[in-house]
């Protein structure tokens, strides 16, 4: 089955009528469809499909026994869950490459030397549980199954009772990972750098440290109309100045921080709240860079706070530092081929696998709108299939 037609049986899934936005969150409904795709696709052509305890699939293209080369197996991927109301390209791009560029090496007549997998990893992007990557951090060990069975999502389902349901056992732990001596992870760019260098494919080189943090303002609700201005403790006129204060210090450091999901208690038009829970994504350069940029706006937060009369409690709930791709690795794909080497701030499975020790190379491929993380996400076919053929020849040099 073509690029094209694997891709047209995959965008229905989770799609919304309204918006045209995605909503794949791990262990639902339209998420479970793109696993079943994912198993169809497998089978489809022979493969071996292996899974974890966690949710996270590998469809193995086995060598003949007793040939396998040097270097351990070569897993590919991405992951298929999306972000609220997400684009088509994050994630699935990836996949759906992956199983593309298996057909061209084969058409080719390539014989690997090692195991290739295709692999599909769960709650990468941390929609539902709330932590980012969270299949691959369980599959590298890099989180305890206790720490993963009590995260909950918004309507308060655990973790563990997701797993329950969708009849996942966490007790089989993970070894998808225990034999593979190289990731490469193929991934639609998620900003603008592919545009201006005028590139269709490029590699990556790092990724920016990022952490999320809770920022949870208290203070006294009250009625809207009868209470005096000067007489409130008002935890959303608290939250308002710390959101303002972030985009200032970010401008100024030249970094990133967004405040983009916020709760309200009690959430009434006519009262003067007594809670706002709100979410900071900030990401920096440096690791030292971003741990000033959550500390200056931490303290303008308290500054207000004092103030306003309300009360303020700062959490960090995932923190990430940064990662740095095999240089050797990177150079070796991009060189021949003349492709750019470039940073991101975005997340991936591949950082995970990176920090665990397995030699990691990203490739991206070029985003037209510079968009992400909405519906008006986007790559040109003529960009996707490019990455089809650049995926391909990365892993038959590889696997040679």
């Amino acid at each position: 089955m073509s690029f094209e037609e694997m891709w047209r049986d995959l965008a229905p899934l989770g799609r919304s009528t309204a918006s045209g936005g995605y909503f794949r969150q791990p262990f639902a409904t339209a998420e479970r469809e793109c696993a079943d795709w994912f198993a169809q696709e497998a089978r489809a052509r022979g493969l071996r499909l292996e899974y974890d305890g966690f949710g996270n699939a590998v469809a193995w293209w086995e060598v003949s026994p007793g040939s396998a080369a040097e270097g351990g197996d070569l897993l590919t991927g991405s992951h298929l869950d999306s972000v609220l109301d997400g684009g088509a390209f994050d994630g699935p791009l990836g996949v759906v490459s992956s199983f593309a560029a298996l057909d061209l090496m084969r058409e080719r007549g390539f014989t690997p030397g090692r195991r290739i997998g295709i692999g599909a990893f769960v709650e990468e992007e941390g929609s539902r549980f709330g932590l980012a990557c969270l299949g691959s951090r369980l599959a590298v060990g890099a989180m305890t199954l206790q720490q993963a069975e009590a995260l909950t999502d918004r309507d308060g389902v655990r973790l563990g009772d997701a797993w329950a349901t969708a009849g996942v056992d966490p007790s089989q732990g993970s070894d998808l990972l225990a034999g593979v001596g190289t990731f490469v992870e193929l991934h639609v760019e998620q900003g603008r750098d592919l545009i201006d260098r005028e590139a269709a494919v490029g590699v990556a080189s790092e990724f920016w440290p990022h952490g999320r943090y809770r920022f949870d303002f208290t203070g006294q609700a009250n009625h809207a109309g009868t209470t005096r201005m000067e007489d409130r403790r008002d935890p959303m006129l608290t939250y308002a100045m710390t959101a303002v204060a972030a985009n200032a210090q970010a401008r100024l450091a030249g970094e990133r921080a967004t405040f983009g999901r916020i709760t309200v208690e009690p959430n009434g038009t006519n009262a003067v709240p007594s809670q706002v829970t709100a979410w900071l994504d900030a990401r920096c350069a440096t690791d030292d860079g971003l741990a000033r940029l959550v500390e200056a706006i931490t303290a303008q937060a308290a500054e207000r706070a004092g103030q306003d009369g309300t009360g303020l409690e700062v959490t960090p709930e995932s923190v990430s530092a940064s990662v740095g791709f095999d240089a050797d690795l990177a150079r070796r794909i991009a060189e021949p081929r003349g492709w750019p080497v470039i940073p991101t701030q975005a997340g991936h499975d591949a950082g995970i696998l990176s920090a665990a020790g397995i030699p990691t190379a990203m490739l991206f491929v070029r985003n037209p709108t510079g968009i992400s993380h909405s519906p008006e996400e986007h790559a040109d076919m003529a960009d996707c299939l490019a990455g089809v053929e650049a995926l391909a020849d990365t892993l038959q040099g590889l696997a040679g």
